[in-house]
């Protein structure tokens, strides 16, 4: 048998190059099969041995592609269980809600015209001057009162950052 896997290597190489894809699979799976030759075994009476000798070594590269699909999905499934998950956990949505309502607090102790500047500038994107027309009024004013409105926030966000500090030691 080794003698015929010998002389009509080019051949068999060929065929399951044809039949799986790759001349890697090809060449390991007739080394392989070169191997298994030599373990001890009863093989019987081979009608015929060309056909004998491509059936092992076709049977050695399936094997080969399954556990190579078996590793990749456990790879993938590895993969899939190191994500993190984008959403966040429970405390940090309660963690967030807080902290959303202390900015909501200290928007509402801002004067009505400078919470308007701020949202009109923050949340509605509108230009300066596009503020200062809307509510008769100089873009220096809008500007010093937006300033302000910052400063302030920031101020009083701080103080409420640095009690929950204290609170929490």
């Amino acid at each position: 048998m080794r003698d015929l896997l010998t002389h009509r290597y080019d051949d068999f190489r060929k065929r399951l190059i044809r039949q799986f894809g790759s001349e890697d699979i090809a060449s390991e799976t007739l080394h392989e099969t070169w191997l298994r030759l030599d373990r001890p075994g009863d093989a019987g009476q081979v009608r015929s041995p060309p056909a004998f000798l491509l059936r092992i070594a076709a049977n050695i590269a399936k094997d080969r592609q399954r556990g190579e699909r078996r590793r990749t999905k456990r790879i993938e499934l590895d993969d899939a269980l190191d994500v993190v998950d984008p959403a966040p956990d429970p405390a940090r949505t309660v963690e967030a809600r807080l902290d959303l309502k202390k900015v909501e607090a200290a928007i509402a102790e801002l004067p009505k015209r400078t919470q308007t500047i701020l949202m009109a500038s923050r949340l509605r994107g509108m230009t300066h001057q596009a503020i200062a027309d809307e509510l008769g009024i100089s873009k220096r004013t809008v500007l010093y009162e937006l300033k302000q409105a910052v400063a302030l926030l920031d101020a009083r966000l701080e103080n409420i950052s640095d009690s929950d500090c204290t609170h929490g030691d």
